[in-house]
């Protein structure tokens, strides 16, 4: 038979006699009738490529499955196999003693809690080394450090009740206008100290924003409340990309006027956060991104393996592992929707560990409980890479290659 005969499919792709798309229907349909009379099982064929991925057969779910066992034999296919591939690239792969792992944060992920719930237990199991975050994250990550209280709310309420009320909303949090009023005031207080009177990389900033939190933590006895102090004390660095938008540049900007000289360098931020992935790859190791959201950070993260080899003329490959939790859809192109596989055009991501990428189409809110449990099911906590400390020798490391690509 031809290969027009088997209707255009190419002959050598499939087995001698077995049922395919471009066969002989008739005979196909007939062989199945003559199969089932005789009680034939008939196997799936186990030679077809594509056939090769686990057998899709869940679980029972009874109430006393743990979340790994949850993820792992009941999140099967669509985004709920994105989020079981992105768990398991996360704790098997990612969080390899040898990989730097970056992560991102948008949207408001501190306001509802998940500072505490999750990315403090990430910071200190050592599976987060350094960030990149929106200014209103670390914002109102502070209040919580400072003892002040958000709460549950009815999205569907009047805003314009809730104004006259003092009541601030974020979607269904809820806060008293004072959270606001207060942690402007401590912001303004701290800013006013001399350590903060130079210019200074947002890492830099946040690391002496975070000592203070958690000094006020101490002072309060609430325990570790505060993404902040939490990587002040592990030695994570964390950057914004944009520091002028949030409150905490707003006070920055209004303290200025003051005359007080507090400047966050974003030309320092574009060289640490270089250096920080140079650093991983030069030490041997390998460097992975965990995106949460999409925006700015996301970007600001990717664009050091550009400022790497396209900028600064230093020959490398990409990032290694790319992990995107978002909403964003890819065809309006959009910075949160691009995908991995458009970041390889530009040199973000090494093209050769593609596979090692994955994209989960979920809110974030629902996603990181769930991988940060994963994960810590699953691996051991990690020691402290502290880069914070670090941040002097990898930028020595990263002006030599620089002055030796541009000799």
């Amino acid at each position: 038979m031809s290969e027009r005969e088997r209707g255009g499919f190419k002959a050598s792709r499939h087995a001698s006699g077995a049922a395919n798309a471009g066969g002989d229907k008739s005979k196909q349909k007939k062989a199945a009738e003559r199969r089932e009379a005789k009680g034939v099982k008939v196997a799936t064929k186990g030679q077809n490529r594509f056939l090769r991925g686990a057998r899709i057969m869940p679980r029972r779910i009874d109430g006393t499955e743990s979340v790994v066992q949850l993820v792992d034999g009941t999140f099967q296919a669509y985004n709920g196999g994105r989020l079981r591939e992105a768990c398991q690239l996360f704790s098997e792969k990612m969080l390899a003693k040898d990989v730097t792992v970056g992560l991102t944060l948008t949207g408001a992920l501190t306001p509802a809690g998940l500072g505490m719930s999750a990315l403090i237990p990430l910071i200190e199991a050592g599976f987060v080394d350094w960030i990149i975050s929106t200014g209103a994250n670390l914002y109102h990550d502070a209040h919580f450090g400072l003892g002040l209280a958000m709460h549950r709310g009815n999205a569907s309420e009047s805003d314009v009740v809730l104004r006259e009320e003092g009541v601030v909303r974020i979607y269904d949090i809820f806060f008293d206008y004072d959270v606001l009023l207060s942690t402007d005031a401590f912001f303004r207080k701290i800013l006013r100290s001399p350590e903060f009177q130079r210019s200074m990389s947002s890492a830099e900033f946040h690391w002496l924003c975070g000592k203070y939190i958690a000094a006020r933590e101490q002072a309060l006895g609430i325990g570790n409340k505060s993404l902040l102090s939490a990587a002040y004390a592990c030695g994570v660095p964390v950057y914004t990309s944009s520091p002028g938008d949030s409150s905490i540049g707003m006070n920055v900007a209004a303290l200025q006027l003051e005359g007080y000289e507090c400047v966050i360098d974003p030309s320092r931020d574009v060289n640490e956060t270089a250096s920080i992935v140079l650093h991983a790859k030069r030490a041997g190791g390998k460097s992975a991104v965990l995106i949460m959201g999409g925006g700015s950070p996301k970007n600001f993260m990717l664009q050091t393996e550009p400022q790497i080899q396209e900028v600064l003329g230093i020959d490398e490959k990409g990032h290694d592992f790319f992990l995107q939790v978002t909403d964003a859809r890819p065809d309006t192109g959009g910075l949160s929707g691009a995908t991995p596989a458009e970041a390889v055009s530009w040199g973000k991501i090494d093209p050769d560990r593609l596979p090692d990428a994955v994209v989960c189409y979920v809110d974030s809110t629902i996603a990181l409980p769930l991988m940060t449990s994963y994960a810590l099911a699953k691996k051991k906590p990690r020691k402290l890479k502290r880069l914070y400390d670090k941040r002097g020798a990898m930028m020595d490391r990263l002006k030599a290659e620089f002055a030796k690509a541009n000799g």
